[in-house]
């Protein structure tokens, strides 16, 4: 098994250094938002059959030029893990990787985890790194050949929810809000258990009366509500289907460019899709999507 592990960890090892363009440090040169001095240290594990990322206190944002025919639009990639790890490989670089393919510049953002050991706001750590991923992609749009008027955000279950909040959560450096978004398999609608869940991995206390409204994501789509792009599998048993359905209903509502799709098999954390139950059709949809919408 430790045979195993190491091989995989090599190849991937191999993968990140021959497929990467460049890596960015998010906040290099300038003070990182909600820090405090901590003795933790990044490391890499196996879990959930991938491998994933701990404890990420130094977070990095890593290009995937555009490859052929450069269509001028960007997309940040969150990988998912529940706020408390990042599954950096099956959601995120492999991910880019296919979308540059596509001619789509995809950035994969290792964002800090959101831990009272190394933030006093933990809460607000992962949704300002997203910001200054999206802000630092923007940035970089001529050495990238970017639109900076065409530069989404993707995310992945706990990656999902926060590209959700990026896009309804308005900055006011518009720098830092999103063109578009990809909700794969993720969280909109703030359950009994989903509220739990924030909670106990991302407040780490309960919330407010205010912080429950804003976390009320449905009731704050309206018209200016980025278009998005959304999947699922009925037979997740993580997150329900309707966390996708519901927020496609309200885009509909409020006249948002939406698209979805939806798998009866698939499970949680299917990642770039498989053949066996159809779910490796997404990619290339959500590719076509940004090409031929945003002009």
């Amino acid at each position: 098994m430790k045979r195993i592990t190491l091989v995989s960890l090599l190849l991937q090892l191999v993968f990140i250094q021959s497929h990467a363009q460049e890596v960015y440090k998010l906040w290099e040169g300038v003070d990182i938002p909600f820090y405090k001095e901590n003795n933790l240290k990044e490391y890499e594990k196996e879990a959930f059959q991938t491998t994933c990322v701990f404890d990420i206190t130094e977070p990095t944002l890593t290009i995937y030029e555009a490859k052929g025919n450069n269509s001028g639009k960007a997309v940040v990639v969150i990988p998912g893990g529940g706020y408390s790890l990042v599954a950096m490989y099956h959601e995120g670089y492999y991910i880019a990787e296919a979308l540059s393919e596509q001619g789509i510049t995809a950035a994969v953002l290792k964002y800090r985890l959101p831990n009272p050991k190394s933030s006093d706001q933990p809460h607000l750590v992962p949704l300002s790194d997203a910001r200054r991923a999206l802000k630092l992609l923007r940035e970089n749009a001529l050495k990238y050949g970017i639109d900076k008027d065409k530069v989404g955000v993707m995310g992945f279950s706990a990656g999902s929810h926060l590209s959700t909040v990026a896009s309804l959560w308005k900055s006011e450096d518009q720098d830092e809000n999103p063109n578009f978004s990809g909700l794969i398999y993720g969280v909109t609608n703030l359950s009994t258990d989903n509220q739990k869940w924030l909670e106990e991995s991302l407040y780490f206390r309960k919330m407010t009366k205010e912080e429950i409204a804003r976390n009320t994501l449905l009731n704050l789509v309206s018209k200016d509500t980025p278009p998005a792009f959304l999947v699922h599998a009925y037979d997740d048993n993580i997150c329900n289907v309707e966390e996708s359905t519901l927020y496609a209903q309200k885009l509909s509502e409020n006249n948002v460019l939406v698209e979805i799709h939806l798998f009866p098999k698939g499970g949680h954390g299917f990642g770039q899709g498989r053949k066996k139950d159809g779910t490796d059709q997404w990619l290339p949809l959500f590719a076509n999507w940004i090409k031929t919408n945003f002009q």
